[in-house]
């Protein structure tokens, strides 16, 4: 594969994403990351993000202010609604943000054309968070469909591709994978309530996925809590 070749990648600082885009990275393609201030209540991650695409080199690091809060409906994004301590549910969580996935591929296609790109790579993880309607294969297989209805390089011709390498993966998989592609996970900020040092809190649902993904990959668990 050519150096050339561009792909728009997801980053949103935390563990999924980033293993997405060293995976980018490692298959050739020029990284173009796109992140997103929507409103989240723990802005350490961008930080996290910003950090991390300098070290996988991306060729630019975008990161897209939109207002998410201001719909709310989220333990996320809304002030109302705290985020709350894991417990193991088949319902979907209160950390769900509306049509979230959606927005931030929409955002990443519109990049993505203006790049003349037919790449976009997304970190979400069907096994880990089955509770969340946006991380299905089903829906990413929509969403290019739509993708490629919608827009100027689709019906000229120029097909994009939607790629999600961590859809079948499990948690402790996914570090695995990581670890063999360089990245440091101390670095990435996965947890729903970080301080603004970037520091987990250790009880919420995705400290408690990332916790065990360490646990099942035989690996110390980089991750800074609070306490």
């Amino acid at each position: 594969m050519s150096s050339s070749k561009k792909a728009v990648v997801l980053l949103s600082g935390g563990l999924d994403s980033t293993t997405t885009l060293a995976i980018a990275k490692s298959k050739g393609f020029d990284c173009y990351a796109l992140s997103f201030d929507y409103g989240q209540k723990q802005k350490s991650e961008l930080n996290a993000a910003a950090n991390i695409a300098t070290q996988f080199d991306a060729k630019e690091h975008r990161i897209m202010k939109i207002s998410l809060s201001d719909i709310g409906g989220s333990a996320l994004t809304d002030d109302a609604i705290a985020v709350p301590d894991f417990v193991q549910s088949d319902e979907i969580p209160v950390t769900y943000v509306p049509a979230r996935n959606t927005i931030f591929l929409s955002y990443a296609l519109a990049w993505a054309e203006v790049l003349d790109c037919q790449d976009i790579f997304i970190g979400v993880n069907a096994l880990d968070y089955s509770g969340y309607p946006d991380c299905r294969q089903t829906y990413i297989d929509a969403f290019e469909t739509m993708a490629n209805l919608a827009t100027k390089q689709g019906v000229e011709g120029h097909k994009t591709s939607i790629h999600t390498p961590l859809i079948q993966l499990n948690k402790a998989q996914i570090i695995q994978q990581g670890l063999l592609l360089g990245v440091d996970y101390s670095k990435t900020t996965t947890c729903y309530q970080a301080n603004e040092q970037g520091e987990a809190c250790g009880v919420c649902d995705a400290c408690e996925y990332r916790k065990l993904g360490f646990i099942e990959a035989g690996i110390d668990d980089p991750t800074r809590y609070q306490n």
